[in-house]
Formats: C-alpha cells, structure tokens, sequence
C-alpha cells in the first residue's frame, strides 16, 4: 500500500511537496541537497536538468547510507530548469537580475525542463526529463515592477512561479503545467508506479 510505503524527497520544495499531496503521496523525509547548480560550459538546459536531478538523488542516497529509515525507501530528486534557446536563466538573486529574467521572458517563448530522478529500494536508478514550451505575452514596466514587489520571484527559476501571479503572463503553454511547476505528475506517478510503488491505495481512501 502507498501509505506503508516510504518516499524519501530530495527537495524541500513547498510545491514538489504539494504536487505529490495532489496524487495522495506525502513524503516521510524531506532531504534538501545544496549543490553548485552552475551549469558546465557548453552544457544544455537539458542535460543540465538531468544531471542536476542524478546528482541531487545520489547525494541524498550518500547522506542516507546505513540508516534505518532508508531501507526499503524510494528515493526521488527533481530539478527544473528554464531556457531561451541555449541560454538558461538560473534562480536570480537579486531585483536586478530577476528583472533581466522577466525581460528576457517577455514576448518570446521559452522551455522548461524538469529531470526527475528515482532510485528505488533496490539501488536501481530511473531517470527522464520532461520538457514543457511556454510563451508570455509582452510584459509592461509596470508589469514587471509589481511583479518584483510581490516577492514571487524568489528562489525561482526563471524568475517566477506560473502557479502564482505569473500565471497571467502566461498566453501559450504546450506539455505539463505541473512540469512548470516543478515537478511532472504524470511522468513522477508512471516513474514510481512502475518501481512497483503504489499510489493508487491513496486514492481509493479518498
């Protein structure tokens, strides 16, 4: 059963956490890594997402060696990643930045890639990265100077959070909202229900 099962969670992302509540899921164990999340020269938006994921898991399974509660536990680890083209637009730091972001964001198309990582109780590994296309309408000053103000920007990469105000920027979007998010329900749900993790038992709870 899904409840007798243990999900350990590299993130301490409050959206990860509230997208797996979404499908029934909780985790026991938030397991945040700190890594360098800089990305390597010449390396894509994609690889990076899926690099960034793999090392994230592999962090946490070094971290959880040997411990009681580790054993028997699925392990997952995300990483989401925002691109123009090559280019990628890591979490900004400072008003400065996150407006560069917004800038560049405004009245183009961009991609988000997020690389899950699954290493089940028997040490096997499970990896995919999900890319989902997004387009913003064209941002007024004003737009991006209250967006700024509302704080939503923090800790996000891209500089914004679609679930929040951003949301209204948002004018097309191909493949999964919940990607952009943060982490890919459908993807995650097939990822674990295929290591043998039930996730339906929830469900039937109501």
């Amino acid at each position: 059963m899904a409840n007798d099962q243990t999900l350990i969670l590299a993130s301490g992302s409050p959206r990860r956490v509230e997208l797996l509540a979404q499908v029934g899921i909780e985790p026991k164990r938030l397991m945040p890594m700190d890594l360098d999340e800089s990305p390597r020269r010449t390396e894509h938006p994609r690889s990076l997402a899926w690099r960034l994921s793999v090392e994230k898991a592999r962090a946490a399974a070094a971290v959880l060696k040997g411990m009681d509660e580790a054993r028997g536990a699925y392990l997952l680890a995300a990483d989401t990643v925002v691109s123009v083209g090559r280019r990628i637009l890591q979490k900004p730091e400072s008003v400065s930045e996150a407006t560069a972001a917004l800038t560049l964001l405004s009245g183009r198309s961009h991609r988000v890639y997020t690389g899950i990582c699954l290493i089940t109780p028997d040490g096997s590994v499970r990896q995919k990265v999900v890319d989902t296309k997004v387009r913003f309408r064209r941002l007024t000053s004003h737009d991006i100077e209250s967006y700024l103000a509302s704080g939503q920007w923090r800790g996000k990469a891209g500089g914004y959070a679609i679930q929040g105000i951003a949301g209204s920027f948002v004018v097309k979007l191909v493949g999964s909202y919940t990607n952009v998010v943060g982490l890919p329900l459908t993807e995650t749900v097939a990822l674990l229900s295929g290591e043998g993790f039930n996730v339906h038992d929830a469900w039937l709870e109501g």
